[in-house]
């Protein structure tokens, strides 16, 4: 989210050319999810613009950005992480897997039976959705998301994790004031991070990927 459609045009955009370079850097198919995470950031300050440009409501943008934020991030974070990972280290993702899964499943639901409708509130777009016990579902998508990161064992993808955790925190204290939405420029600094991240990713002579000192 950010403070204006201005704002969110020129965010979307930078942060999805910062995809595309993920993308095309990517040495193992494995990689390809977590490296397209922040095209679908890009995406979704793209499709919030939009959301601004109709004055909110609860047309096609306002369902399109919804299910971007809430249940496809909820399982597509994890499991990009799953993918990414060896093999012997994706149980310890198993919680975080099963969480995402769970949580977007009550979310898509959710979705399917509330209109999500979106209002202008000065500098912040605030989504009103209706969702059955709010706390509950919070807990596990931050669960699915930022501990899929936190439990990954990879030095690079774990600061990602903790500046989610604290950007999620800080943006979200700023957006009940009403203050101004400022999540799209945490949404580019943890992009750079995944850029970092694929560039890190060095092959071997044979096509294989050279473990680095940031995986342990």
């Amino acid at each position: 989210m950010c403070w204006s459609a201005t704002a969110d045009l020129v965010a979307g955009a930078g942060i999805a050319c910062v995809g595309v370079a993920c993308v095309a850097r990517v040495h193992r198919t494995g990689d390809l999810p977590l490296a397209a995470l922040p095209l679908l950031l890009g995406l979704h300050q793209l499709v919030e613009a939009r959301v601004w440009q109709a004055g909110g409501g609860t047309g096609p943008a306002t369902v399109a950005w919804a299910v971007i934020a809430f249940p496809l991030l909820a399982v597509w974070v994890p499991l990009a992480v799953v993918c990414a990972v060896p093999r012997h280290a994706a149980a310890r993702l198993a919680i975080p897997v099963a969480s995402g899964v769970a949580t977007a499943a009550v979310l898509a639901h959710a979705m399917a039976t509330r209109p999500a409708r979106a209002e202008i509130r000065g500098h912040t777009v605030g989504y009103v959705i209706g969702l059955p016990h709010a706390g509950v579902l919070v807990v596990g998508y931050l669960l699915a998301t930022v501990g899929a990161l936190l439990l990954s064992g990879d030095r690079r993808l774990r600061g990602l994790g903790l500046l989610a955790g604290v950007g999620a925190l800080v943006c979200w204290a700023l957006w009940r004031l009403e203050f101004v939405s400022t999540w799209c420029a945490f949404a580019a600094v943890c992009s750079v991070v995944v850029f970092r991240w694929v560039v890190g990713r060095r092959p071997r002579s044979h096509g294989a990927v050279r473990p680095t000192p940031d995986t342990v």
